[in-house]
């Protein structure tokens, strides 16, 4: 479904079987954000076919962090040619502490090979320009996307419409994720795009989840 302009959101709602929720802007630079499971990657090559495209108008993936919900169809995508990327602090985490995690899902992490790393600060990707935070806490190397221009932030599994990600999976940090939401907190935010459940829309709804969140959950955290 279209959320902005340029801005489309693949909301996974199934309520039987676990994957993410992905982003498309249809940019200069047409990026897809968290592609899914790779069983479970129908949804969006049919939201794509809506809009007349295939994966091969792809030009890059880019996840929020490497758990397989979020990465595990990159490869449908970089057999197309597209570009992959998330944070290199991820990224040394899902070949080493996080490779058994993978494992459990038939992933051989190896393989996916970023061809470049996200990095804190400006994104500029031929006109379109975002901004890279470092947000640990669900897992070492998870980035929030935020894109001024729409005032949109993709939180990937940072926090949820009246929730937060879990920190009890390997590399998840209870201090380091409720540092993280705090610091997204202060962004100017009217879409919070999150990887699972709904999208939070208007500055004063985003902002009443913020606060909720840190109100009741940090206490659990």
């Amino acid at each position: 479904m279209q959320i902005a302009n340029n801005l489309h959101a693949f909301i996974w709602q199934s309520m039987t079987a676990n994957n993410c929720n992905a982003y498309f802007i249809d940019g200069p630079t047409r990026i897809l954000i968290d592609p899914g499971h790779r069983a479970m990657f129908d949804h969006v090559e049919l939201g794509l076919k809506e809009f007349g495209l295939t994966t091969d108008d792809i030009d890059l993936v880019i996840c929020t962090h490497a758990h397989p919900d979020h990465l595990e169809a990159v490869p449908l995508l970089k057999e197309k040619s597209a570009l992959f990327t998330l944070h290199e602090i991820e990224w040394q985490w899902a070949t080493t502490v996080g490779k058994q995690m993978s494992a459990s899902f038939g992933i051989d992490i190896e393989g996916f090979s970023p061809d470049f790393f996200l990095k804190e600060g400006e994104l500029s990707l031929d006109g379109l320009e975002m901004q890279v935070f470092h947000t640990p806490g669900h897992s070492p190397g998870s980035a929030c996307l935020y894109w001024p221009l729409q005032k949109a932030l993709f939180t990937g599994d940072l926090v949820f419409k009246e929730g937060l990600g879990r920190t009890d999976l390997p590399g998840g940090d209870g201090a380091l994720i409720k540092e993280s939401i705090k610091r997204m907190s202060r962004l100017d935010v009217e879409l919070l795009l999150s990887g699972h459940g709904e999208i939070i829309s208007g500055a004063r709804e985003v902002k009443s989840n913020f606060e909720q969140i840190e109100d009741f959950w940090f206490r659990y955290v």
